[in-house]
């Protein structure tokens, strides 16, 4: 059984998986604005991911005994200066998601909560992934940043990105 203080801090968690997506969505719509249709799939990716995880989430309180308390999620931005701009973002993002993930941690060690802990050891894995992810796009388009040719090109390779649900989660 979870104690409340994990039971809250994963309903926070869920709180901020599910904000990711809604986010990563706003920020397809940019992209799909700007007729960036790759990056925008890359970013709807993002968001088939980030559900992935929230459900992971509340299917483990559930799992556990406790009981997932949903939260209205804030507004995400909609508006950025440039392509970078946007998946420097989604960077900062990720790295503020992965430090959330470590504080739970912290606190299933401190509770002594080994299931938890066991648990949260596949997200800790998933951040660095989601994390280097990000930061590929960032160096590509850093890149091409003097080539606008080179901006399509990537577009096109961000195109054939799919969400692949992980068997071992």
């Amino acid at each position: 059984m979870l104690s409340k203080t994990m039971e809250k801090a994963i309903n926070d968690q869920v709180y901020w998986e599910l904000y990711s997506a809604y986010l990563y969505v706003s920020m397809a719509t940019y992209f799909e604005d700007k007729g960036l249709m790759g990056f925008a799939n890359w970013m709807h990716v993002q968001d088939q991911e980030e559900k992935f995880h929230a459900q992971k989430f509340y299917n483990y309180i559930v799992e556990r005994g406790g009981r997932v308390i949903l939260q209205a999620i804030d507004a995400p931005p909609h508006a950025w200066a440039s392509p970078l701009a946007v998946f420097e973002d989604a960077l900062a993002h990720e790295e503020g998601v992965t430090a959330r993930i470590y504080k739970l941690m912290d606190l299933a060690l401190a509770e002594r909560d080994h299931a938890t802990a066991s648990f949260l050891k596949w997200f800790i894995d998933e951040q660095v992934e989601e994390e280097a992810s990000v930061a590929d796009v960032i160096s590509k388009l850093k890149l091409v940043e003097q080539s606008p040719g080179g901006a399509f090109m990537l577009d096109k390779d961000l195109a054939a990105r799919v969400f692949t649900p992980p068997t071992t989660a």
